[in-house]
């Protein structure tokens, strides 16, 4: 690497500053939409979809390019395309846990000829491009232990995951931190959870990356015939509640991370006792689609136990519906500390599961209180997490890791 980089930077591979961005790898829509974006914006802005699982697909909205794999004498074209993304680009965008790489042929290739892990992201570096990675999840640079810890109740206890080292566990989870801290010149991150990897300050609270389309996402989008729900008796309110890979994350009792052990049994009490209530649960519905569904809905009911929110949440705002979730207030101070705005404005309902009864039976019975913070909803999803506001996010950052004016 020492000889090889220097001479391809003397040829052109090298950093050149341009307006020109390359995501690698998938981030649900996020980068997709993202990239749309910083087109208007002048950025030439290119997505890799390598994720060779056909289950994950129905998560993504689109992509430029796909590399052929059939079978691993196809590992080739991984390589080609590594070779003419250093020609073309100066920033490569990656994200979650794992997903520093090309593509899985061609990371495993690497590491089984070279023995070492991330060779190829190294090279990036050497040749002065600039790496930029968004964190997805609590897995990611943070020891089990240390997650652990933070209150009122341990989300790892509720974990379908806590007792499998081959997804999580400390060493595992500190491992990925130490190799993406190494390369990545600058990190997105939201459920600022500041602890291991985390606490960094290249690690940035930065909720434009995780972006959606604001017309995609409309409160008035029209519902297409095989999606309509009955329509609902008067004084009914309908909930959704969704748990994607909702066999695999959850535990055989059905508890998991999404609260499911403590919603249903509390919508079963309450209908028990007359109170009007549908459940919408829907289940391998590509995310394009599941939006017919959400936005019939009138209450979003999120994590009681985790801390923060993600893409359902953020898709129940731009679609003006209310949200309850668990906001941890550790993290509602680390994310105000860096950006008070967000913070002051969000407007999701929190409650834990001593409170969620409270807090629910007070939004079925106040219609207008749920139609209030639905409009602040979308007012706030436009504001922070719009692909338009997104772009002119990135446009800066971007610019400011090139040293561009």
């Amino acid at each position: 690497m020492s000889v090889c980089a220097p001479v391809m930077r003397l040829l052109g591979y090298g950093n050149r500053k341009r307006k020109n961005v390359l995501y690698v790898g998938q981030a649900y829509y996020n980068s997709w939409y993202l990239s749309r974006a910083l087109r208007k914006l002048g950025w030439t802005a290119d997505l890799l979809n390598w994720d060779l699982n056909p289950g994950s697909q129905i998560y993504y909205h689109g992509e430029d390019f796909r590399i052929a794999y059939e079978s691993s004498a196809d590992v080739g074209n991984f390589f080609r395309f590594f070779l003419l993304s250093l020609r073309q680009y100066d920033v490569f965008h990656f994200a979650n846990k794992g997903g520093l790489q090309f593509g899985e042929p061609m990371r495993a290739a690497v590491k089984a000829v070279l023995g070492e892990e991330g060779f190829e992201i190294h090279f990036l570096k050497a040749l002065g491009k600039k790496i930029v990675y968004s964190n997805n999840g609590c897995l990611d640079g943070v020891s089990q232990t240390a997650f652990s810890r933070w209150g009122p109740d341990s989300v790892c206890s509720i974990c379908r995951w806590q007792h499998e080292p081959s997804v999580c566990s400390d060493e595992r989870n500190l491992a990925w931190g130490a190799f993406r801290n190494s390369v990545a010149d600058f990190q997105c991150f939201m459920g600022i959870n500041r602890a291991d990897y985390n606490d960094d300050p290249r690690v940035h609270a930065v909720p434009e990356f995780y972006c959606l389309n604001s017309d995609i996402w409309h409160p008035n989008i029209e519902v297409p015939e095989k999606y309509l729900l009955p329509a609902l008796p008067e004084a009914t309110v309908r909930l959704y509640h969704a748990v994607g890979h909702r066999a695999e994350r959850t535990r055989n009792d059905g508890v998991n991370i999404k609260s499911s052990h403590v919603y249903l049994p509390l919508i079963e009490k309450m209908r028990s006792e007359g109170v009007g209530l549908d459940l919408v649960q829907p289940e391998g519905i590509p995310n394009k689609e599941v939006r017919f569904l959400q936005v019939q809905a009138d209450i979003f009911l999120d994590m009681l136990t985790f801390g923060w929110f993600g893409a359902n949440a953020r898709e129940a705002m731009m679609l003006g519906k209310p949200v309850i979730c668990f906001l941890r207030p550790e993290w509602l101070q680390s994310v105000r500390e860096e950006i008070p705005g967000y913070v002051e404005e969000l407007p999701i309902v929190s409650a834990t599961p001593e409170t969620i009864e409270t807090v629910l039976r007070d939004l079925i019975a106040n219609k207008e209180k749920r139609l209030e913070i639905g409009r602040r909803g979308r007012e706030f999803a436009i504001k922070w997490h719009s692909d338009e506001a997104g772009a002119k996010r990135f446009n800066r950052i971007y610019r400011e890791l090139m040293g561009r004016e």
